[in-house]
């Protein structure tokens, strides 16, 4: 499937007719799954607006891309981070409460065999963690930003004190793959700033 993830930057006072005119172009446009919903405080470099699109191919998006892009060049929006990526999710069956986006930047110069391993650790998170419902971890086509992101992790929680508790507090977490974002490590392979967003959904959107 063909995905479309902006975290949006809003004006304080914009915040809402934003939100609505999103939501109402995401109706338009038509996706097999959406989510256009305000992100939770503890997000991190996350935006104020989590937009989410999920379609059967890339076409389906490019006949909507338009009005997004009208839209996200207003003057009230301070700056948009996000991308277009594929990929296929895996769902436990179980529903969630929350939906959570991780864009990150693997270094140009880091070797492929560890960028791999990298992707298999991250991905393997869900085998320890229960509390994920959903995920889908996916290499980026289209970054926006001024950050070319190269990487896409999304998961469903089965609620927020999961992700901000079980999740990362998790051994697997704090033991294993922080290794590779913490620059006091010679693992470390993730130098920028992540965007780390999320929010509550009301229907699924990887499960």
């Amino acid at each position: 499937m063909f995905s479309v993830t902006r975290l949006v930057d809003v004006a304080p006072d914009e915040r809402q007719p934003v939100l609505t005119a999103l939501s109402a172009a995401a109706e338009r446009t038509r996706p097999r799954r959406w989510l256009v919903a305000p992100t939770n405080p503890s997000s991190r470099n996350g935006g104020d607006i989590l937009v989410h699109l999920r379609f059967d191919d890339a076409d389906r998006w490019q006949r909507g891309a338009g009005e997004f892009a009208e839209i996200l060049a207003g003057p009230a929006i301070t700056r948009v981070n996000g991308a277009t990526y594929r990929g296929t999710p895996t769902s436990r069956g179980a529903a969630g409460t929350v939906y959570r986006t991780l864009l990150l930047r693997v270094h140009p110069g880091a070797d492929a065999q560890r960028v791999r391993q990298f992707e298999q650790e991250l991905a393997a998170m869900a085998d320890f963690i229960g509390a994920i419902r959903a995920w889908q971890l996916s290499t980026v086509i289209d970054p926006v930003g001024a950050t070319p992101w190269t990487h896409v992790f999304e998961q469903e929680f089965a609620d927020a004190a999961a992700l901000t508790g079980s999740y990362l507090m998790h051994p697997i977490h704090w033991a294993s793959v922080d290794r590779w974002f913490d620059p006091e490590t010679p693992d470390v392979i993730v130098f920028d700033r992540v965007c780390h967003s999320f929010c509550a959904m009301a229907h699924p959107v990887l499960s």
